[in-house]
């Protein structure tokens, strides 16, 4: 005995998979375009004066990990002088040394504070009076230099030297 056809389509029908898709795809791709918009990575610029170099690289640690893993460590390494660089090597070996003892205190830090020490035309001294997530307070020298030679950094203020941390007394 054979049935007759149904004449209202099942709700699981192909129509209402593809529709199904279509709307999963449209959602996934708006946030990744949203995602990918809030972690714009600021770029070197000549407008961009020293202490704001500073400012930039230190709020990006303090919140280390927004809007992805280990996005502030890839922010300060876009202000790196091309000098300093050479030294730390690439962004992944970057990462590791912010991640050793020495400077993973920056690493979603609770506060600092920015003191210019001396400033010519070519380079900048900074003091940062940095408070730890667990509250210890340190102390950097932080050292900027104008990037002289051709290229893409060419007249822009990039960091060149951070000190190791200098542990600071605080009052009781």
């Amino acid at each position: 005995i054979r049935r007759p056809p149904r004449s209202t389509p099942k709700p699981s029908s192909a129509a209402s998979d593809v529709y199904k898709r279509q709307v999963f795809t449209t959602i996934t791709f708006i946030i990744l375009v949203s995602t990918s918009l809030l972690a714009e990575i600021k770029k070197p610029s000549p407008d961009i004066k020293p202490e704001d170099v500073i400012k930039i690289q230190l709020s990006s640690l303090m919140k280390n990990n927004e809007p992805y893993l280990n996005a502030g460590i890839e922010q300060t390494w876009e202000f790196a002088h091309p000098s300093n660089r050479a030294f730390t090597g690439p962004l992944q070996r970057f990462t590791k040394m912010m991640y050793a003892p020495s400077y993973a205190v920056m690493l979603d830090h609770s506060k600092h504070d920015i003191l210019e020490v001396k400033l010519d035309n070519n380079t900048a001294y900074f003091f940062i009076e940095l408070t730890s997530s667990d509250g210890k307070m340190f102390g950097f020298k932080w050292t900027l230099e104008k990037v002289m030679e051709d290229g893409m950094f060419k007249d822009c203020w990039m960091t060149t030297a951070v000190s190791t941390p200098m542990p600071l007394s605080t009052s009781s």
